[in-house]
């Protein structure tokens, strides 16, 4: 019986086949060659039979009826349609060469595609580029389990990311070098930083979906700001696009971690924004009473909550005969996130057995920008950016150990402003001469009302130093403007020289404010959530205040930073070769005045000049194929903060600045070979160097019976490794790897004990938050016929140095750490799609820990391989599902 059904079924399959026809192609840009993915294909005589093409632009249609010749009709967005009339049953490759359906208007032609959103176009873009950079494309972006930029980013070679205090991606680290040796533009502009003691950007605030690419430059060249020792991160916004464009977006998730415990959250929409010395108007007597302070804020709730919301929208269309585009997008988050931690030892802090904090963090994300462009004439274009970006983020912290307890309510907003108006303008005969300009103003702001921190022993509330209730705000404010000049040469060889020269200024201008004060209560015992207590909540405690506040902090200052630059560079194109060289030149003007001097020098400036040479080379090594070799020098600016003779106590550790803080200053070489064997493929293998002058990074310092967190200059380092990068599509497979290996080193003094004497030794370690093996795997599925596609994104980050202490094999290190995150989306003819997110599937802890060696060995805790455990701390997966609408 099974014999007769396995026969019938192949007389069943041949027969099948036998009246029917397969077809295979592919589809490409007729210009650049480029592998078109996505694109539509139908057979004209049967509308329902056909296909899209993959991930290498390839397409099968199977079961096409044999009886007659057939038209097949490709068609693409931006691209004119194309049809090809193909013999029955013919077995030759079907091959679509696509032109780009540009519109001619009266005085201008405008340029329907835009490569930097697809794949093929970003891998042309960092074939083309003059240095080394990496790119990712808004295709990328989209089918990225990630919803923000600093989360996408670390898909990209070489970089790894700093997560915040509820686990998710904030900045950038690249080639492992920290956070501050790199800066972030938005359209190739400069922007300030919301943060309150630094100059770097969190990419946090910043959702993926407002991008048209992300582009990572590795090596600078002499018309980029010269403060990127490990790079630039430059956000391209969404353009205005040919013809009308409409998207739309919702989606809806939660996060594993409040499956098992509550959300705490607490009431922070009736937080004081301005500190009670603020709202008297700054007196000088500004003695304070219970009656100049609201405990509504303190009202805690413990529930579950609600799922997580993010939605977009954009619109771009052309107008005026398509001389005026425009772009508009919006975009919202609203998401649940938390940390659980358990905290088993701290250097120069005392617990009583573990700690366990439970964080619960509510982040709303609010993103708008508008682009408009004007055509002027073919010679001259105009663009006008707005762009604004807020980020919310309210924040309960709960921590236990067997004595003690201590409740932290802490709400933060965040935003970006910037506007910017550049011209692009060309002169004599084919444009020979250009100039480009750019006016840019911006405005980064950042505030924290009413931090308010509560300290119980047990279950009751200390008398002395209940809590702490602090206001902290600041504003970075810039006003800067750029020009460049350039100038073309062809020569009767086939070579031609590109001169181009050009200068930027910046006004930065910063204010911070701090106002804490300190509160002790008579109120008796017990514990929120129970009954028949003295009180059910934080907001029923009873408060004193202490009479005077601290407002003689030096955290109220006021900064301003004075940058001048200017810049010479010449370019020169040979055959195969492409040389560039250049010098660049900056200025810096940096000081600070304390509103409140108090023991220490009410102002404080620091001047210098750096000459900062580049050359690049490029040579064409075989078709498709580059060598390059780089050589940049680059600088680092002290923040303002870390210059302040400031000292507060923070988190974990009390906190103090430096006012001694030298800028650092670097050579860095490049070294890369790549290869690009189709328009959306490549591998490539570099190498790095990178000797720091100077490197400032933060450390444990002992001074007297306090431990201090500072900024110091610890000496000299280098910094040195190799990058692999593969990218490799089938029809319905695709494989992105990339793999870093950093090897630094910075030797310094520490501290050790001889006997019952303090000595000092020599010790070399990699430099702060450097990596040595950094690695991620994505697996890209798509199937063209019916429209899924879906992919498994796999990151390592290895061991890397987390803070540095003074005392010998004493620092604290982050243990290697895995994450596995995928993405699924299924399309519709009609615009329509819906799509699955999943983050952090594996929810592997964190770990923090010291080496074990001899400051250690008398130390009774908890070890791992030998070493002792400091953190370890989980973050819970994240799931999300949505719906997308494009026409």
């Amino acid at each position: 019986m099974r014999l007769l059904v396995v026969t019938f079924a192949c007389i069943i399959l041949a027969a099948t086949e036998a009246g029917a026809s397969v077809y295979k192609g592919k589809v490409k840009d007729a210009k650049t060659g480029e592998e078109l993915i996505g694109a539509t294909i139908f057979i004209k005589e049967y509308p329902n039979i056909g296909s899209t093409t993959g991930l290498d632009g390839s397409f099968i249609i199977d079961n096409v009826p044999e009886n007659k010749n057939i038209t097949i009709v490709c068609s693409y967005i931006s691209y004119k349609t194309s049809e090809k009339v193909v013999k029955a049953s013919s077995n030759e490759l079907i091959l679509f060469n696509l032109d780009s359906d540009t519109q001619v208007l009266k005085d201008v032609t405008v340029i329907a595609h835009n490569p930097g959103r697809t794949e093929a176009g970003a891998r042309g873009i960092e074939k083309q580029a003059m240095n080394v950079v990496n790119v990712m494309s808004a295709k990328a972006i989209e089918l990225s389990p990630d919803i923000t930029v600093a989360n996408v980013i670390q898909r990209m070679s070489g970089v790894t990311i700093e997560r915040n205090s509820s686990g998710e991606g904030q900045y950038a680290i690249l080639r492992g070098m920290d956070k501050r040796y790199n800066y972030t533009l938005i359209n190739g502009v400069k922007i300030p930083s919301p943060d309150n003691k630094n100059r770097f950007v969190p990419l946090d605030i910043f959702p993926s979906e407002m991008l048209d690419r992300l582009e990572v430059t590795k090596s600078l060249t002499a018309n980029m700001e010269g403060d990127g020792i490990g790079g630039a991160v430059n956000l391209i916004m969404k353009d205005a696009p040919t013809e009308r464009q409409l998207t739309a977006n919702l989606s809806t998730g939660y996060n594993a971690m409040y499956f098992g415990r509550d959300f705490q959250s607490f009431n922070y929409g009736a937080i004081q924004k301005q500190s009670p010395y603020e709202a008297m108007g700054k007196p000088e007597d500004y003695k304070v009473t219970m009656n100049d302070f609201t405990t509504s804020n303190l009202h805690m709730k413990w529930k579950k909550p609600m799922p997580d919301i993010t939605g977009g929208f954009s619109y771009g269309d052309r107008f005026f005969e398509n001389k005026l585009g425009v772009m508009l997008a919006a975009s919202y988050l609203n998401t649940y996130r938390g940390k659980e931690s358990q905290i088993y030892y701290q250097p120069g802090t005392t617990h009583n057995g573990i700690e366990d904090r439970n964080y619960s963090s509510q982040q709303t994300r609010i993103g708008a920008h508008a682009k408009f462009d004007y055509h002027i004439n073919p010679n001259h274009k105009l663009t006008w950016y707005n762009g604004y970006m807020d980020m919310r983020e309210a924040e309960v912290r709960d921590g236990e150990d067997e004595k003690e307890r201590a409740i932290r309510m802490k709400w933060n907003r965040q935003y970006i402003i910037n506007s910017t108006l550049k011209g692009e303008h060309l002169f004599l005969e084919d444009g020979v001469l250009k100039l480009n300009w750019s006016a840019v103003v911006s405005k980064a702001f950042s505030e924290t009302p009413d931090n308010a921190e509560i300290y119980m022993l047990g279950s009751h509330i200390q008398t002395s130093g209940a809590a702490i209730r602090r206001w902290e705000h600041n504003s970075d404010k810039d006003k800067a403007g750029y020009i460049d000049l350039s100038y073309k040469l062809k020569l009767d060889n086939g070579s031609a020289f590109d001169f181009s020269a050009g200068g930027m200024y910046r006004d930065k201008k910063r204010d911070s404010f701090f106002n804490e004060y300190t509160f002790d209560s008579a109120t008796g015992s017990k514990d929120p959530q129970y009954i028949n207590q003295d009180w059910y909540n934080f907001d029923e405690i009873q408060f004193t205040p202490r009479k005077y506040g601290n407002i003689g902090d030096p955290l109220n200052y006021d900064a301003t930073e004075r940058i001048g630059a200017g810049y010479g560079m010449a370019k020169y194109t040979w055959n195969k070769w492409e040389f560039i060289g250049g010098v660049r030149v900056e200025h810096t003007d940096q000081g600070y005045v304390l509103k409140f001097a108090r023991d220490v020098d009410p102002e404080g400036n620091q001047k210098y000049t750096d000459v900062l040479p580049s050359f690049h080379a490029k040579y064409n090594v075989h078709k498709n194929a580059n060598l390059r070799f780089s050589y940049a020098r680059s600088i680092n600016r002290p923040s303002f903060f870390e210059i302040v003779p400031y000292s507060i106590i923070n988190e974990d550790y009390k906190e103090k600045g430096n006012p001694d803080l030298k800028h650092t200053v670097a050579d860095n070489i490049d070294l890369r070979y790549e290869f690009f064997p189709k328009s959306s493929e490549q591998f490539m293998v570099g190498l790095f160097y990178k000797k720091l002058n100077d490197p400032i990074e933060y450390g444990l310092l002992n001074e007297g019976q306090d431990t201090y967190y500072k900024p110091m200059n610890f000496g000299d380092a280098t910094n040195l490794g190799v990058e692999i990068d593969i990218m490799k599509y089938f029809n319905w497979f695709g494989v992105k790897a990339n793999y870093t290996y950093t090897h630094s080193e910075v030797t310094t003094d520490k501290r050790t004990m001889n006997g019952s004497e303090v000595t000092s030794v020599k010790q070399s370690r990699p430099l702060f938050g450097q990596a040595a093996h950094v690695a991620n795997l994505s697996l890209l599925f798509k199937e063209t016929k019916y429209q899924w596609e879906g992919q498994l994104a796999f990151s390592y980050t290895g061991k890397r140095l987390s803070d540095i202490s003074n005392w010998y094999n004493d620092d604290i290190w982050e243990a290697g750490y895995s994450q596995l995150d995928a993405s699924v989306e299924k399309s519709f003819k009609n615009g329509i799609s819906i799509f699955a997110k999943a983050s952090n599937l594996l929810d592997i802890p964190l770990l923090r820990f010291i080496q074990n060696g001899p400051h250690t060995d008398s130390v009774e805790s908890e070890r791992h391989d030998g070493n002792v455990i400091e953190r370890k701390e989980w973050h819970g997966q994240s799931f999300m599902l949505g719906i997308r609408f494009k026409l």
